[in-house]
């Protein structure tokens, strides 16, 4: 177990980048998982933008605690000592590997799976369990859902969206297993009634 801690805040270096499994313990101290339920439930967030940063406005200049934060992350200025940047990471198996066209389709499917999607339009896709799955499973222990998946665009499950690639791997990012992939809620008040629902129980204060 790491003994090292990381804040939920600190969940911003997943952003253009994939989280390596044997990090994920790194997310709560070894002495609050012994003890039981954290009086304050760990999260962690993943978000995807898939057409891309502006790096001229995103990468950070100089090291350390004292980089400075370009426009795009300029928000964030106060918080700058609880999160890390990372920036010019690949992710291999998002590149073709001799499958031809289909670039919109494997980077989707890739981004937290770190697994080659098998190239297929039909009902036998593969992919793997995503790293926000992984996480839910140890973190959502102490939180009311596990995981929820929301976007802007909710995007289909079947057919041919790129290449010979499913939709499934263009319109989903989380896969709960090889073969499942979540589709994610794009309605903002339902998403808000099932986190939140009444409001008026301590469970749902604490969401």
């Amino acid at each position: 177990m790491n003994p090292h801690t990381l804040s939920r805040r600190a969940v911003l270096r997943g952003l253009g980048t994939m989280v390596a499994l044997p990090a994920l313990d790194a997310f709560a101290p070894a002495s609050a998982l012994a003890q039981g339920k954290p009086a304050h439930p760990i999260r962690a967030a993943f978000l995807f933008v898939p057409n891309g940063i502006n790096m001229d406005h995103w990468r950070p200049t100089g090291e350390g605690s004292e980089f400075d934060l370009k426009s795009i992350l300029e928000p964030l200025a106060d918080l700058r000592g609880e999160f890390s940047v990372l920036t010019g990471l690949t992710q291999r198996n998002a590149f073709a590997l001799g499958d031809g066209p289909g670039d919109h389709a494997r980077s989707s499917a890739a981004w937290l799976t770190g697994v080659h999607p098998k190239k297929t339009d039909g009902s036998d896709i593969r992919c793997g369990i995503s790293v926000d799955q992984l996480a839910g499973m140890h973190l959502g222990k102490h939180t009311r859902f596990g995981t929820l998946e929301i976007g802007c665009e909710r995007g289909a499950l079947a057919g041919n969206c790129d290449s010979g690639y499913s939709c499934a791997y263009s319109s989903a990012i989380s896969w709960r297993t090889e073969t499942t992939p979540l589709p994610k809620e794009v309605n903002p008040r339902l998403v808000f009634e099932r986190f939140f629902g009444g409001g008026d129980t301590a469970e749902a204060a604490g969401a």
